[in-house]
């Protein structure tokens, strides 16, 4: 959590378990261009290690009532960040089941926290699952900025388990990262606002 004298914290998540995703490279080639940025403290998280069920709360997670750990720890683990960078798979033309399901688990965590998105895929680059998406970040008030990154025909950018990007893409990588902290830095008293009610529950 971010103050006057520290930076934000920065999630980059791996929205994808999938044995053999695409979405472990594509992480791995952004979180050193995020951490070179310096604007961020970064951190991966990845849905295969967090391992949720399916939404299995019967409280409506507006209450922040959670009788499950699981649920605990990953409240905890959203409510430490600033922003997100999604690292999503576009699935029949929609977004990650287990993306949906972990944002759905909870609600004020998610709060006044800009996302940007690297969506990787065939010709569409991931953009129709991105679409899928934003009704989701709006309903939690995530506002999803302008500038993201899309990666087309992904498959062929990838050698030996690594994601060799091209110049198109590193410069889209460093105008997301700008953007996401300009947009973290104008959202932070609304973020801090809802920390604060939490606090005093």
């Amino acid at each position: 959590m971010a103050d006057e004298t520290t930076k934000p914290v920065l999630h980059i998540i791996i929205a994808s378990t999938r044995p053999g995703r695409v979405g472990e490279p594509v992480a791995r080639w952004i979180e050193p261009i995020a951490r070179a940025h310096e604007g961020f403290d970064v951190e991966v998280v990845d849905l295969a290690e967090v391992a949720l069920p399916f939404l299995d709360e019967p409280m409506h997670p507006f209450m922040r009532q959670y009788t499950h750990q699981h649920t605990r720890d990953w409240s905890a683990k959203v409510d430490a960040a600033d922003a997100f960078v999604l690292v999503v798979p576009e699935y029949n033309h929609g977004v990650s089941a287990v993306l949906k399901n972990a944002l759905d688990f909870l609600f004020f965590e998610w709060h006044y926290k800009p996302a940007a998105v690297v969506s990787y895929g065939a010709v569409s680059g991931g953009t129709r699952g991105v679409q899928a998406l934003v009704g989701s970040l709006w309903g939690l008030k995530m506002p999803l900025i302008f500038n993201n990154v899309n990666i087309p025909f992904v498959q062929e950018l990838i050698a030996d388990g690594e994601l060799k990007a091209n110049e198109i893409m590193e410069d889209a990588a460093g105008r997301m990262l700008d953007e996401l902290l300009r947009m973290e830095q104008a959202l932070r008293p609304l973020r801090e606002g809802v920390r604060g009610m939490a606090a005093a529950s």
